[in-house]
Parts: C-alpha cells; structure tokens; sequence
C-alpha cells in the first residue's frame, strides 16, 4: 500500500454512485429552470442523505452505522482503498479486503524494542492482552500487544511475525473469551508448550520438555495373571516393581522412540543430569536434578525441582493463559504480561 492511496473519513460520495447522480441530476434540472442556485429538495437531499464507503449504498449520515453492511459511517472512521482492487475498507478494523480478499490490515511485528523513554499518546485502538519476548536471560526485550480478535503468532503470514526457523508459518492462534486468553497450537510441527508453574496431572499421550529432551507419557494398563505352564515348571526373569503401568519415552526429531523409563504405582523417580533415576550428563540446558515424577494412588504428576530452564507441556486443544505464564513458540518464550 502506497502513501499515493487518497484516504476519506466519513460519507463518501462518488460520482458514478446512484444516489450522487440523483443529487446532480436534481442541481442540473433546477439549474435548467433559470436558477442560479441549487432547488429546496435537491439541498436537502444533500442534507439527509451519504453514500456508505464499503458497499456505496445510500444510508442516513447521521447514524454511526450502515444499516446494510454494518460498516462505520461517521467521522470517526478512517477508510483507506485496498491496494489490490480499489476497495474501500476501515483501518484499524478490516483484517482482510471484503471484495478481492487481499490483506488489508497491518501484522503485528514481534520486535518492538521495551523503551524507557515516556509513551507518546497515540490515538486510542481495541486492544488485548500483553505479552513480552524473553532473551536468553529471562529477560523481556520486545513487547506484543494482541487483538482482542484474535492473533496468530508464526513465520509466514502471521499477525505476529517472527523470522525463527523453528517456527511454522501458522504456529499459534491467541484468543481472548470473556476476559481470558487462550492458546491453540496450529498443527505445527514443533509444538506450542506452556512452562508449568506448578504440580501437573500427566495424561496419556501428554509430550515434556525437560532440558532439550522431549519425552512422551504413556498409559500401559495393569498386566494380567500369566497363564501356568502345562509342567509346573516356574519361569525366571528380572526381579521387577510389581507392576509397570505408564512409561516415560524419549523422542528424537523424526518421532521415534529412542529410550524408555517404566513407571510403578508408589514410586518416584527424578530426572536430571547429574543425578537422578534417569540422567542426561549430554544435556546442557537441563539442570543437576531438573524435573520429579510422582505417584500418588494411580495417578502420576510432574514437579519442576528447582530447574534453570523449567518443565513444559505440550498444548493439546486450548489451554487458558494467565499473567506470568511462559509460553515457547519455536525458539520464541513468550510471557504474558496483562490480560
């Protein structure tokens, strides 16, 4: 979009629309009969009558909206034509061209440096929550402010944009409902994860992120009797708990399984990379005792021990958000500062 696109606010009139040729034909026909002035009607057509800038419809100017489209006619509204076809739209409203589909609307950029400097007043737009990009440190050093709309964070055509490889081009969509935000992953291929900030119930299926390793919870059920073997004879094995019934597994890159922790009812197990039941002395990101799997009756939980860089939870459907929540999007940790 160009500076050259001539912007309007208000009712707009054109000359090929219907209603502009009704008022120019009743100003020519009053001209015709010897007056110098416009006619009493044509004057207050003129006064009674607008054009709505998006479906140029006739409409009352002096309410705020069209009564045909819904589109914002009075002063207060800034149109600007879409650069693809011409099309009227409403800044600051219109995402998206209503005649050719074309991107009207402004994509929030993720690399808004955090200034000291005083805010300068600006004019006033629907926003929602506020989020901050984290460094290596911990530390914000851009902030994001979502549309109550909705806003989707990823690498390619993208509200919010970020040029991370490990990102999809449609990663995540942020949602506000009834004063809360939400977080839905996209399908993307790495995940959307939320940093748990406190004891979590694992489900089947549920993906961690402990360090730089991504292990998988699985149910496996309570094992049945063995059948006895027609001479009596008794088998040996390996002396084990009394019963497996869930498994940690170790993912690597492509989804497959590259090692495997069983799990039994009435025991903990720590995870770390310097002590532990299940260590990772490879794992830089993950501290000396990171994470602590608890179980209690039949149900298994997750603990952050004290990690460095904390414990993450795959996002399956939608998760609701709140202000101090760290969110990883790609290699993007996102904290939610307001709602």
């Amino acid at each position: 979009m160009t500076s050259a696109v001539a912007r309007t606010r208000g009712p707009t009139t054109t000359g090929g629309a219907p209603i502009a040729a009704a008022l120019a034909g009743a100003a020519g026909s009053a001209s015709s009969a010897g007056r110098g002035e416009p006619s009493v009607i044509a004057a207050a057509l003129s006064g009674l009558t607008g054009v709505c800038p998006r479906c140029e419809r006739a409409v009352d100017p002096s309410l705020p909206y069209c009564g045909h489209c819904g589109a914002r006619i009075d002063a207060s509204a800034e149109t600007d034509a879409c650069a693809s076809c011409g099309a009227l739209y409403q800044v600051g409203v219109d995402l998206y061209c209503a005649r050719c589909g074309h991107r009207v609307g402004t994509p929030i950029t993720g690399q808004t440096p955090v200034s000291s400097a005083p805010a300068v007043p600006k004019k006033q737009r629907i926003s929602g929550a506020k989020l901050s990009v984290l460094n290596d440190e911990g530390q914000p050093y851009s902030t994001i402010t979502l549309d109550r709309a909705g806003s989707v964070v990823g690498r390619g055509d993208a509200d919010i944009r970020f040029d991370d490889v490990y990102l999809s081009p449609l990663h995540a969509r942020f949602e506000m409902r009834d004063g809360e935000l939400w977080v839905r992953d996209l399908g993307s291929r790495n995940g959307t994860w939320c940093y748990l900030d406190g004891p979590t119930r694992l489900t089947d299926g549920d993906v961690l992120l402990v360090g730089s390793q991504v292990l998988r919870f699985r149910r496996l059920g309570y094992p049945g009797p063995h059948p006895r073997d027609s001479d009596a004879t008794r088998r040996m094995g390996s002396m084990v708990p009394s019963a497996d019934v869930a498994v940690l597994e170790q993912l690597r890159a492509d989804g497959s399984v590259r090692d495997s922790f069983h799990l039994s009812p009435a025991r903990t197990i720590m995870i770390g990379r310097e002590s532990g039941d299940w260590v990772f002395p490879y794992d830089p990101t993950m501290s000396g005792r990171h994470a602590e799997i608890r179980s209690q009756d039949a149900e298994f939980f997750v603990h952050d021990a004290g990690s460095r860089n904390g414990v993450a939870l795959a996002v399956h459907g939608d998760r609701m958000v709140k202000p101090g929540h760290r969110i990883l999007v790609g290699d993007q940790i996102l904290r939610v500062e307001s709602v």
